[in-house]
């Protein structure tokens, strides 16, 4: 086989990161192709070194790392390659999904012109032409409305949104090889199937080869070839999709595919609380933008969450599921309808009595780069809401504070003077539910609090979640798309869709018995980690669209 039979071809990759703590070894002998066509699916625990080896892939690791072997992309070496040339050769022979949009996307031009200009940069095309043609990937990419969308700013999408913008970008000059770094991560389970069929088909007509960086064992099941297993820097398993999961050799692997969340199809619910509620949404609505490209992002929506409950919010992405907890925490007004924080109306409180409100709420966002300051330490971050609501404790209480929630979310007390950017994705989620904890709130919002967490840290986190909501007893509204996780998670689920709540009810009635087609299709779309029953059920689904 010849260079040219290997999209990406990387021999005896090492990596290492020098810190103001001393050189920190990430990736450590590594070997592996993707061929035209192909899919490699790259998989382990966060800090286990797949996104270090994606990076490499591409020329993007930062100045305090030290490379050496060898990375080619479609024959061109990339390992010490002048930036002119790296250049060139992303967006074009290569591109790149990043895991977290936000960072990818200029805030302040709109998603039409950015993916306009990534086409403009690298083939002969008119402006008039680029703007037809990112419409055009919009639309591929599920994006509605994708005339009125193109001139849309990013912070006027839903996470979702963005992450397929990101990604209509990666796909608009048909790359040989496209390095997906959580593609998925962001996206509810319906767009999620829609951008693998997307990327399948692209792999498929133009041959482009796909290095696929995730912790969905679902994903990987239903888009891998192959699999290649990492644990602490090294391969330490790989081989075809149906062998690695379905006849695993190696521990580490049985042990990820058994943390996996996985539906299932028989249960009882818990009896309901009866409390009063912690707080308490009554027919909110909410309109984002003012004329012909107003949005209305909730409409007439009401909810209420118990003390000790958990209560599940999912839905597609652009369904309102992420505007309704902001409303609940104040962060967007409601243009109509009540806002109750622990019996107080949310919308009529002002200065300290709305700041001692406030305090009593724990917040984990859905993007960790975005919530967390880059120019504070990990310490500094878990301190921040305990300088500003307990003023009267000293630096020892504090620094015994942060040091008891790292260890609740599983960070290690070294973690706490490295900046954010140091840590892996799922380090910095663990760091922002720590700071979440911090003041062991009556209630947690958590906004897709584990969609940056491979499987194994995933149940982790849920596991202290819940075990310190049994001790402490607050409530918790829990954003997200993973319905699995929110079956095994929450005692009641509110489906939302286009801004309305659809449907809600006991988890497993809701789950298992659903009374409206959208929660059917929904529950149909989740994938799971068996290779087989994915092909299955795709070919089902392809044939159940064409009847």
């Amino acid at each position: 086989m010849n260079a040219r039979d290997k999209v990406l071809e990387i021999e005896g990759l090492e990596v290492t990161f020098t810190t103001d703590t001393g050189d920190v070894p990430a990736v450590c002998d590594i070997a592996l192709q993707v061929r035209p066509g192909e899919t490699l699916a790259l998989v382990g625990e966060s800090g286990s070194g797949k996104s270090t080896v994606a990076l490499a892939a591409m020329g993007l690791l930062p100045g305090n790392a030290r490379v050496s072997g060898r990375v080619a992309i479609d024959g061109t070496d990339v390992v010490g390659a002048r930036e002119a040339e790296l250049a060139r050769l992303r967006g074009r022979t290569a591109s790149m999904v990043f895991q977290e949009p936000a960072t990818a996307l200029d805030p302040l031009t709109r998603v039409g012109a950015q993916i306009a200009e990534v086409i403009r940069n690298h083939r002969p095309v008119s402006r008039t032409e680029a703007a037809r043609e990112a419409v055009e990937l919009l639309r591929r990419v599920g994006i509605p409305e994708p005339e009125r969308r193109a001139s849309a700013f990013p912070f006027e999408l839903s996470g979702g949104q963005r992450q397929r913008v990101v990604i209509a970008m990666a796909i608009a000059n048909s790359p040989a090889l496209l390095v997906a770094d959580e593609p998925t991560t962001a996206l509810d389970v319906t767009v999620q199937a829609e951008i693998l069929d997307l990327l399948r088909e692209l792999a498929a007509d133009s041959g482009t080869g796909v290095l696929l960086v995730t912790h969905n064992m679902g994903v990987v099941a239903d888009f891998a070839d192959r699999v290649a297993v990492m644990l602490q820097g090294e391969i330490v398993e790989t081989g075809p999709v149906d062998e690695v999961l379905l006849r695993p050799t190696h521990e580490y692997t049985r042990k990820l595919l058994a943390a996996v969340p996985r539906l299932v199809f028989s249960g009882e619910d818990a009896p309901p609380k009866e409390d009063a509620p912690v707080v308490q949404l009554r027919d909110v609505s909410v309109q984002f933008g003012r004329g012909p490209r107003a949005v209305r992002a909730l409409d007439g929506v009401s909810l209420d969450v118990r003390p000790g409950e958990t209560v599940g919010l999912v839905g597609e992405s652009g369904s309102g599921k992420s505007t309704a907890a902001r409303v609940a925490l104040g962060l967007v007004p409601a243009d109509s309808g009540t806002v109750s924080l622990f019996g107080t109306d949310l919308g009529r409180s002002r200065g300290r009595k709305r700041r001692a409100l406030l305090s009593r709420v724990g917040v984990v966002l859905q993007d960790p780069v975005a919530s967390l300051d880059a120019r504070m330490s990990v310490a500094e971050c878990v301190a921040e809401p305990l300088r500003m609501h307990r003023r009267g404790m000293s630096a020892a209480e504090r620094r015994a504070r942060i040091a008891e929630v790292l260890e609740l979310v599983r960070l290690p007390r070294e973690l706490a003077g490295r900046g954010p950017r140091e840590l892996s994705g799922g380090q910095r989620q663990r760091v922002s539910l720590a700071r979440a904890l911090a003041l062991e709130p009556r209630l947690l919002v958590a906004d897709e609090p584990t969609s940056a967490l491979d499987v194994s840290v995933q149940r982790t986190v849920l596991e202290v979640i819940a075990e310190l909501q049994r001790e402490l007893g607050f409530a918790c509204l829990f954003v997200s798309h993973d319905l699995a996780v929110v079956q095994e998670f929450a005692g009641r689920v509110v489906v939302m869709r286009d801004g309305r709540v659809e449907e809600e009810g006991p988890t497993m009635k809701t789950l298992l018995r659903p009374e409206t087609e959208y929660t059917r299709r929904l529950i149909a779309a989740v994938p799971v980690p068996d290779p087989v029953v994915q092909r299955r059920r795709r070919a089902g689904h392809r044939t159940g669209a064409t009847a």
